[in-house]
């Protein structure tokens, strides 16, 4: 079934759940900050005006950019609502009271890991979707290469893979300030950092997209991307002769969120979209924007060849430590003066 078909298919079930919190065709409008992947955003974008008299006004940013925005714009917001991206900024904001209380109807049929998004939140965020890091590796550029498969996150600082990795910035990646909370919970904070001062002598581009080396990966212009595996699987599916490597020493995850803003100027409009994005019909059709991630809610669809995170070696991810606002300055001023800036 194709992607409009679907919509116009569950435009009854869609009606139904936004009338549970308000007029399903409320006019007005909607600005929106999306931290999903682009096809996804415009997905969503296009569906939820399919369904509602709401003129939506979306830009697309990487999570730590859009928490950037959102802090910025604190007293005089321009935006609405903040979806997608990894849940980390999102406490983040929450935290700094950035953002909106809000207790969804369908809170009850969301995943436990969404819930507790939200209760690490005082409500203030809640999780939309789950996805697990990992390594993903060019095979035909491996084998080029004559370089062995990495299998463990320490592998990547072997200087055989010199030039070879690619991850993105931290400071404007929740992707990969995740793998940088990931590392300090698997291996401690000292041993993370060398690590990551070691691994820094192989890395060709710090990009500043989480997904953006994966793409590199898929295309032939990096060995080695670091990315959540959901993004590994898209390109995949799309062709890419990639591997997907869920670390020896285990992996860290995200929980995907969104939250209302603080001051939202149209925030009736925020919660019908709100309520649009938890719906299971909503997140059973993210596999037509070519998304993997595992759904909140219960009922969705998960996607054909969405990475089990039960059947992966997860950390015990602290949310709600990595999350907090002095805990993620610290490691970030950290990595820029000892990481970023070291020589290669």
């Amino acid at each position: 079934m194709t992607f409009k078909n679907t919509l116009y298919a569950g435009a009854a079930f869609v009606g139904l759940v936004v009338a549970a919190v308000g007029p399903a065709n409320a006019a007005g409008r909607l600005s929106v900050i999306c931290s999903a992947d682009n096809e996804w955003c415009e997905m969503m974008e296009t569906a939820f005006e399919l369904e509602h008299d709401i003129d939506v006004s979306m830009v697309r940013k990487s999570s730590g950019e859009a928490y950037a925005q959102v802090r910025a714009e604190a007293s005089n917001p321009k935006l609405d609502i903040w979806w997608g991206g990894t849940g980390d900024p999102h406490l983040q904001a929450a935290a700094e009271g950035l953002t909106e209380e809000y207790t969804s109807p369908q809170l009850g049929d969301l995943q436990d890991w969404a819930v507790r998004q939200a209760k690490n939140a005082d409500n203030k965020t809640v999780g939309i979707y789950a996805g697990a890091l990992g390594i993903g590796y060019n095979n035909d550029l491996l084998a080029k290469k004559g370089l062995s498969a990495p299998k463990c996150w320490k592998d990547l600082a072997d200087p055989a893979y010199k030039g070879e990795v690619q991850i993105a910035n931290p400071s404007s990646s929740g992707t990969s300030y995740t793998t940088l909370a990931t590392l300090v919970q698997l291996f401690g904070e000292e041993e993370a950092f060398a690590f990551l001062k070691e691994m820094h002598k192989n890395v060709n581009q710090y990009t500043k997209s989480g997904s953006a080396p994966i793409k590199a990966a898929a295309v032939g212009e990096t060995t080695i991307g670091i990315t959540f595996m959901h993004d590994m699987i898209a390109q995949i599916k799309q062709g890419a002769n990639l591997t997907v490597v869920s670390p020896c020493e285990g992996t860290g995850y995200e929980v995907g969120s969104m939250s209302i803003i603080k001051g939202a100027r149209n925030l009736e409009n925020a919660k019908i979209w709100a309520e649009f994005a938890l719906s299971a019909r909503t997140q059973s059709i993210a596999e037509d924007a070519h998304s993997y991630q595992v759904p909140s809610n219960k009922e969705a669809r998960i996607p054909d060849g969405a990475p089990r995170l039960d059947e992966l070696k997860l950390i015990d991810y602290d949310f709600a430590k990595y999350g907090d606002a002095e805990v993620r300055r610290h490691l970030l001023s950290r990595w820029d003066d000892e990481v970023k800036n070291a020589p290669q």
